[in-house]
């Protein structure tokens, strides 16, 4: 049977014996004092298998020394094991151990090649701490998708001549630095000057940004190799980019870090652990001694408080900005125009170039309905939240999706006014505004056809500013619902969806313009757009964040699931941690600081169930 540390002994998967089974004698002229052949090597394996976290001891077979098994046999690498009756798939973290006494050892049952390097296990390691998740999830990110038995050789490397941008020469000048870009910029620049560094880390917030930028390096002679497709490539040296799973790719002789948008939410995982690239490659690169460099149009304030800002000149900030055009909604007629304000009837019509986006929040046709009769808000009986009209004639509830006929149950009427219009209804209002079709998109539309093109007026969620290359006018139809949403972070989210707006349009040097309906034009978020100038909300963030003691100035946990209130109640009160909640069946946990959190998670001895622990929620 498998052997390891003190606490491993069953082999079913809950393993929840500490004693470990003895193992009969085997001693003999042959034999060590454990009962091993001589000349026996012992490695430690962690399963891959998301119920088990800790490691067991496994036999290399003799026959590996003989057939080059053994000596291609590393920390890191991948084996299979037999395990409580399964073959499973596993990574060495220790090898020559020596397994505790009384244990009978089985064999590894098959090598499949090349893992991530020691460095990168530690820097898992650090991972799983950090964000109270296990190790062997952070291990599959950083391993290859096949089998890679060796490294090709590294790339030559090219002479790379320095960047001409004053901000891009002064970015690796210190260790910490975060460059303050506008959303037209082009960050190549700080590629190549990373590549004149050594072998690099590029990070991008999603694969088709790293495709590109990957192609843009490689037609500049680079050596180039997308992580996690080009494994092999990329451990053998130059320069690594890819999206977030990158941040535990392997990397030759890593020598500079850079991370583009380092505040887009794409770059925290959604799957516990919840880790965020942007932290571990800050990580990665302090472990190195190596220059790390972030960049963003509007930095987190977690970026601000971590390195040194770096800003271009006033002119060129100035006109890598859009012009924001603010349609302010305060003396309007709330009764008679609803969604669709009077001054966007020119730019809907054409006068002002094609295409238009316009983006709303909400789908269906109505997320409000009352009824038209008694006006009582038509509410499901079951959970008393809004139901929402999907189509013209049925309501479904957004908490199980159950549907039923458009009919009030106060009153028995059919007809209900539409106090909050989703983008399905807005369309038909779009259409008959602007005189010509308009496209309704989510994140549901299947775009594998290219059907978003040729397409005059578009109306959807954010998820359309994913979806279309280019625009004349993005217009958001109400956007105080993102300054006003009830989230800590609200601020930042609403600013990242202006940013990315921002990129379709162009900046105000290319005639970009943006059109945001609201009745909050001081808000600092509309206001730092307006002026092309993104420390208006970092400064009034900082003061806000500081005041309510909210991150950066601390460190907070979203635990729940099923048994989140026995776990709640087994972490008790700790010195220095405030509790908050119950809320929606969640607890935050709050701590000084994130060391401070990772040691009182870690004490808690987890309830069986599926518990769900999000470090840095980035939605709380």
């Amino acid at each position: 049977m498998a052997g390891g540390t003190a606490d491993q002994g069953r082999l079913d998967l809950d393993l929840s014996t500490t004693d470990p089974i003895p193992a009969e004698p085997t001693g003999g002229a042959g034999s060590d004092r454990l009962g091993l052949p001589v000349g026996s090597r012992v490695v430690r394996v962690l399963p891959d298998l998301a119920a088990i976290d800790r490691p067991f001891d496994y036999l290399v077979p003799p026959a590996w020394a003989d057939d080059g098994r053994g000596e291609r046999l590393v920390v890191g690498s991948r084996v299979r094991i037999s395990l409580a009756g399964r073959r499973v798939g596993g990574w060495v973290l220790e090898d020559n151990v020596v397994p505790p006494p009384g244990v009978e050892l089985r064999q590894l049952t098959k090598s499949s090649g090349l893992g991530p390097s020691s460095e990168v296990i530690d820097l898992a390691r650090w991972a799983s701490h950090r964000w109270a998740g296990r190790l062997n999830g952070l291990l599959g990110t950083a391993s290859p998708s096949n089998v890679v038995e060796s490294l090709p050789r590294p790339p030559s490397r090219p002479t790379v001549q320095p960047t001409v941008n004053t901000w891009g020469m002064r970015a690796f000048q210190v260790q910490q630095t975060i460059v303050r870009l506008p959303p037209d910029a082009d960050v190549v620049p700080l590629a190549i000057e990373a590549a004149r560094k050594g072998d690099a880390l590029v990070l991008l917030p999603t694969v088709s940004a790293a495709e590109k930028m990957a192609a843009r390096l490689h037609s500049k002679g680079l050596p180039v190799s997308l992580a996690q497709r080009q494994w092999a490539q990329s451990a053998s040296g130059g320069l690594v980019v890819g999206s977030r799973s990158a941040a535990l790719a392997p990397v030759g002789n890593l020598a500079a870090v850079v991370v583009v948008d380092e505040h887009d939410e794409n770059y925290q995982e959604e799957r516990a652990p919840t880790w965020h690239a942007r932290d571990l490659a800050i990580e990665r690169a302090r472990r190195a001694g190596i220059p790390c460099v972030l960049t963003s149009p509007s930095p987190s304030l977690e970026a601000l408080e971590w390195g040194e800002l770096v800003v271009p000149s006033r002119k060129e900030e100035r006109d890598g900005w859009p012009i924001l055009d603010l349609h302010d909604r305060r003396d309007d007629d709330p009764m008679r125009s609803g969604l669709l304000g009077p001054r966007l009837v020119e730019i809907l019509r054409g006068a002002e170039g094609d295409p238009v986006v316009c983006v709303l929040n909400r789908r269906g046709r109505s997320r409000l309905l009352a009824c038209n009769a008694c006006g009582s808000l038509v509410r499901c009986s079951e959970h008393q939240v809004p139901l929402i009209q999907e189509d013209e004639d049925m309501l479904s509830c957004p908490v199980d999706g159950a549907r039923r006929p458009q009919v009030c149950d106060e009153c028995g009427a059919s007809r209900f006014k539409n106090l909050r219009a989703g983008v399905a209804r807005l369309r038909e209002e779009l259409e008959a505004l602007a005189g010509r079709p308009a496209l309704e998109v989510t994140g549901d539309t299947d775009v594998t056809d290219g059907g978003l093109t040729g397409h005059a007026v578009y109306i959807g969620t954010e998820a359309l500013l994913y979806r279309v290359d280019s625009a004349a006018r993005v217009v958001f139809l109400e956007f105080d619902q993102e300054l006003l949403a009830p989230r800590m972070r609200a601020a930042e989210q609403a600013m990242a969806l202006l940013i990315r707006a921002a990129r379709l349009v162009g900046g105000r040097s290319s005639g970009g313009r943006l059109v945001v309906q609201t009745r909050m034009p001081e808000h600092e978020v509309l206001q730092a757009v307006l002026h092309a100038d993104p420390g208006r909300l970092a400064e009034a963030e900082l003061a806000r964040r500081r005041l309510l003691n909210l991150p950066p100035w601390s460190a907070l946990a979203k635990v729940s699931g099923p048994p989140a209130g026995e776990f709640i109640a087994r972490l008790g009160s700790p010195d220095g941690i405030d509790l908050m909640g119950p809320r929606d069946g969640a607890w935050l946990v709050r701590a000084p600081d994130h060391g401070r959190l990772s040691e009182v998670l870690a004490a808690v001895e987890r309830p069986k169930g599926r518990l769900r622990i999000e470090v840095d929620p980035p939605r709380a």
